[in-house]
């Protein structure tokens, strides 16, 4: 395991229950604990996108504002939903973030997972063509993203234009070179998982799948991530690439932590359906006294294979009591697992 992260989804709800009430709330306290765990050391801060929901939404303010905040900690998604986004737009907020954060930022996107509201991405501007379906629209939104994060021209300059142009074809600006290969997709099936490998993105797959042979959702993800590599190999890319894996993981270290997570929680993986007929295996949560989780987690075969951890944090406990979340698994739990 080299690097361990946050993965925030961001919610709030004006209950008197919540330390996050509005959206301000969240988005502020996601600035906030981000240079936090920088403070602790962590590698990564995360940030889930979902649009029509009281949870994080347009991503790119927020990456932007945590990256001037914070110096060396990975700023990401996981994942931003390429059915709503224009690729061209999308290339310029990426390159603007990515060079205010100095070149840290790490972009998970995907298809999107099941929303609040019906074919959202309607409200958006977008329409599958005829013959497409809105995962091949989420494919093709995704091909022409990486295309122009190449930096290559591909623009007739105007031959008047307002301001003195370099030579040749014009490439979206601002342009930051890196980021092509910071391009995560995350996968729910074994197949998109090869797909996002001969394209050259890296790994994110989380704590659902699609069900793809019954076995155990760790043993299924860690085959997932082999497919992978295999792919990425047969394609012939010269870089290595990352995969990370996400899991809920709760160190019991004071009282605090066994009032809220010292009931045992979902212990066994979860099956479920998404949109109604895809059967998905969803990965337990952890929550133990360290010794314990070292060796619970020694055993999840995906946490071997992937090369770094996001933990899924409850951001609406608030600030405070998340930084003392991720403090606990770096300290008592990360260096069990050959972590730094």
């Amino acid at each position: 395991m080299k690097k361990i992260g946050l993965l925030s989804f961001g919610h709030w709800t004006p209950s008197p229950q919540s330390q996050t009430r509005s959206g301000a709330d969240a988005l502020l306290q996601s600035i906030d604990l981000a240079v936090a765990a920088e403070e602790l050391g962590a590698d990564g801060a995360y940030f889930r996108v979902h649009h029509f929901a009281r949870q994080l939404g347009s991503p790119f303010p927020l990456l932007a504002a945590c990256g001037a905040k914070t110096k060396t900690i990975e700023i990401g998604t996981a994942v931003i939903d390429m059915r709503y986004e224009n690729p061209m737009y999308m290339a310029e907020d990426a390159g603007a973030a990515d060079l205010i954060a100095g070149g840290r930022l790490q972009l998970g996107i995907s298809r999107g997972s099941p929303e609040q509201v019906i074919d959202g991405w309607r409200h958006f501007g977008f329409a599958p063509p005829e013959g497409m379906s809105d995962a091949d629209m989420a494919r093709r939104h995704t091909e022409v993203f990486l295309e122009v994060l190449r930096g290559e021209g591909f623009a007739r300059p105007n031959p008047s234009p307002m301001f003195p142009n370099p030579p040749g074809l014009l490439r979206l600006e601002p342009y930051s070179a890196g980021l092509r290969e910071r391009i995560w997709w995350g996968a729910a099936t074994n197949a998109t998982a090869e797909w996002a490998a001969r394209l050259g993105m890296n790994l994110q797959s989380s704590t659902l799948k699609i069900d793809e042979s019954g076995r155990p959702f760790h043993v299924q993800q860690a085959e997932q991530i082999r497919v992978f590599r295999a792919a990425w190999k047969e394609a012939g890319h010269t870089r290595e690439p990352r995969v990370s894996v996400s899991r809920s993981i709760f160190a019991l270290v004071d009282d605090r932590d066994l009032s809220y997570f010292g009931r045992g929680g979902e212990s066994e993986d979860q099956i479920g359906f998404l949109g109604g007929n895809e059967r998905a295996i969803f990965g337990r949560s952890y929550a133990a006294e360290p010794d314990i989780l070292v060796e619970q987690l020694k055993t999840d075969e995906a946490i071997a294979e992937a090369d770094t951890l996001l933990l899924t944090v409850p951001n609406q406990l608030g600030v405070d009591y998340n930084a003392h979340v991720i403090e606990a698994i770096l300290t008592h739990v990360a260096p069990g697992l050959g972590w730094r």
